[in-house]
């Protein structure tokens, strides 16, 4: 019974975490958050309000918090993916995904050689990493040639569907779609909005992990595969939720998998050439 309570107990601080409702939080750890920010001084995690350093970190592992920083967002702490995966927990939550892959990696690898495809493909990494952490994303994964983000109103606030458009343009215009002499790195980038499950996977007491899994990410994932160098794919559903109207192109896809259709608005560097 103790392990089961603990375990209902992590899983409603990481549905709290994803949605920022924290109505659900017992009063014990709201009032932990009031103390947390009252200890000096920022950087702090941007949901529970733990410092990192100084005597306010020191403080917060005296009392056993012991908060490092995320994988998934150095602004964050690490308390809450630690709890999931000690207790294999997970929650279904309304997200917004982008995916992001290079498009022809395996002729530009050939074409390169592994050392310039290695520098190519750390500098998209780089490159994506500052955008994404800047608009409030989960990075889930940084895989071969493809990068996995994740947009939650808990982390990213209630325009989180907006923010991971607003990422994808700005990924479109880093790699150089815009520049004269075309990208440095021909990349294509999906957005979709969905319900999903992100938990832990794995066991507690051996290797194991949080990912995101269900139909809405392997949709995202589809629409990334499919996006043309420069071309951002954003289904309708993300559409809705980012509050973006139906003008330009729109272009309906039969997806792998799926048996129903997919209809998208394409968007390119024109669209986004005027994201500051």
């Amino acid at each position: 019974m103790p392990n089961e309570q603990a375990a209902a107990r992590a899983r409603i601080l990481w549905l709290s975490y994803l949605t920022g409702d924290t109505s659900i939080l017992a009063p014990k750890v709201k009032a932990t958050r009031k103390l947390f920010a009252h200890l000096p001084s920022p950087p702090r995690c941007k949901v529970c309000l733990a410092p990192f350093h100084g005597i306010g970190g020191l403080a917060v592992s005296v009392v056993g918090f012991g908060a490092g920083k995320s994988r998934f967002n150095p602004t964050l702490c690490d308390r809450c993916e630690k709890l999931v995966k000690a207790h294999q927990v997970g929650a279904e939550v309304e997200l917004t995904l982008l995916f992001a892959d290079v498009r022809g990696s395996t002729t530009l690898a050939e074409r390169v050689g592994p050392t310039e495809f290695h520098r190519l493909i750390n500098r998209f990494y780089q490159v994506s990493t500052d955008i994404l952490i800047e608009t409030g994303a989960l990075i889930d994964k940084l895989v071969g040639d493809e990068v996995v983000a994740l947009y939650a109103p808990g982390i990213a606030g209630p325009d989180f569907a907006a923010k991971a458009v607003e990422a994808a343009r700005k990924m479109v215009l880093a790699t150089g779609h815009a520049d004269a002499g075309g990208p440095w790195l021909p990349i294509g980038v999906g957005v979709h909005s969905g319900a999903v499950y992100v938990g832990a996977v794995g066991s507690s007491d051996g290797q194991s992990d949080i990912t995101v899994l269900g139909d809405a990410a392997n949709t995202a994932a589809r629409l990334a595969s499919q996006a043309g160098p420069g071309e951002i794919l954003v289904s309708e559903d993300a559409c809705r939720t980012a509050g973006l109207d139906a003008a330009g192109e729109m272009r309906t896809l039969q997806l792998k998998g799926r048996v129903q259709p997919v209809t998208v608005r394409v968007m390119g560097v024109s669209d986004a050439a005027g994201v500051s």
